[in-house]
Parts: C-alpha cells; structure tokens; sequence
C-alpha cells in the first residue's frame, strides 16, 4: 500500500479530525512544492498546516523562530540565536520544567538541515520519512495496536517534551513512538487536551494500515465480549 493510499484509509477507518502528516527530510525542494509562506512560531505549528491540506517546505531559516525545535531537528542557528536558545533552556531549567542533563539526552537529528517538506500524508509529493497521526486516546490506542501486528516496537514510555524530539526519535529506529505532545505544541497546534500523537515510520505505514482493519475489527468483537461478561458478572 503506497503512502497516500494509507493516508486516506487510515483517516476513514479511525474517522480522524487532522489528517495524518508526512514529513520528508530532503537535500533539495520537490519539484512544484512552494515554501512556506512566512517562518511559523515553531516547527511543530507546520505539523497544522499540513495537515489542514497545505503542501509546503521549509529551510533552515524557518525553524529558527523555535530554538529547542530547531535543536531536535539539527538546525544550526546563527550566534544570537543560539544565545536564545540558551536562555530558553536556561528559563526551563530555572522552572524546574527540565533538567540541564536531559537537554544532551534528547533525540536529534545528526544530518544537516537541508529541507523539510510537509504534506497531509493523502497528498505527499515524495515518500516520507516520518508519519505523525494526532488522534484521540481511544485513535491512537489502535493505531498503536496496528503497528505492533507490523512488527514495530512500540512499548516504551510515551515521550513528553519536547514534542518534535518524537521525530528524530522515530528517524532514529526501530519503532514507532507515542507522544504526549508538550504545552508549546498544544498552543501552536491547538491540540486538545484529550490528543495525543503516534508517530510511524514512513517506510512502514502502509504495514500499519494494512494491519489497521484487523485491529478494529478485533476490538469491535471484544468489546462485545467484555461489556457482556461485565453484566453477567
């Protein structure tokens, strides 16, 4: 199952609100993708408007709004950037919202920042590298359930803040990651307080969705099961 294929069967099959969004690290722009229109707040408000039906790529200089983001994503900031971003990190720490060890820890992506395209994933111009769906609890769950049928380890603890470490994460393998977003995404992305993210591969989603029925179909039957044996306990 190609890409877009699994971007329009998976939106139907879990009736998601966002699309899922394709996001593709690339050496040079596609062919007929324009940029961006203007620099977002953060790289995360481009997960919005991709998945809102915009089809966009983005430079560097876009993500420089964003320090931590631009970090995750192995953007080199110029100088009086780079001194935001140690006054970011420095706010953080101070709020005891992180610790100065963890900064090092975080995912992050080690290949120069050339390109990012992003693009509902019904529409991607290229093949993407990672897949985020945003989705409620109960959408996720499933989404979960679907990739691990495919093989992809997706026990770990859910990842928190920052919520763009969820893609250099997912770059760096072997699995899927599910992410409890941070409050900066949640403003930027107007996520709800009942979403969350499942990130995937974007070599594997058509396993995952071709694995997707079965897991709703499944769950259908046994919640059956479990609301029966529950009245007759």
């Amino acid at each position: 199952m190609d890409a877009r294929t699994a971007g329009r069967r998976m939106t139907e099959l879990l009736g998601l609100r966002a699309a899922p969004v394709a996001v593709t690290f690339a050496s040079a722009a596609p062919a007929g993708v324009v940029r961006v229109a203007k620099p977002g707040p953060a790289g995360c408000a481009y997960w919005k408007q991709a998945a809102e039906g915009a089809v966009f790529y983005t430079e560097a200089a876009d993500h420089f709004n964003c320090p931590l983001g631009s970090y995750t994503h192995g953007v080199g900031l110029p100088p009086e950037r780079a001194k935001e971003l140690e006054g970011v990190v420095g706010t953080m720490v101070g709020l005891q919202y992180i610790r100065m060890e963890e900064i090092g820890a975080l995912p992050r992506r080690t290949e120069p920042f050339k390109v990012a395209v992003y693009a509902p994933l019904a529409e991607a111009p290229v093949p993407p590298d990672v897949v985020l769906v945003r989705g409620r609890a109960r959408q996720i769950m499933l989404v979960a359930e679907a990739a691990r049928a495919a093989g992809l380890a997706g026990d770990a603890a859910a990842m928190g803040r920052p919520a763009c470490a969820m893609i250099p994460a997912v770059l760096d393998g072997p699995g899927a990651v599910t992410s409890l977003g941070c409050i900066g995404n949640r403003v930027y992305t107007d996520l709800g307080d009942d979403e969350l993210y499942f990130t995937i591969p974007g070599g594997r989603i058509g396993d995952v969705v071709e694995r997707l029925e079965t897991v709703l179909h499944a769950n259908r039957e046994l919640e059956q099961y479990h609301q029966a044996r529950g009245a007759s306990l």
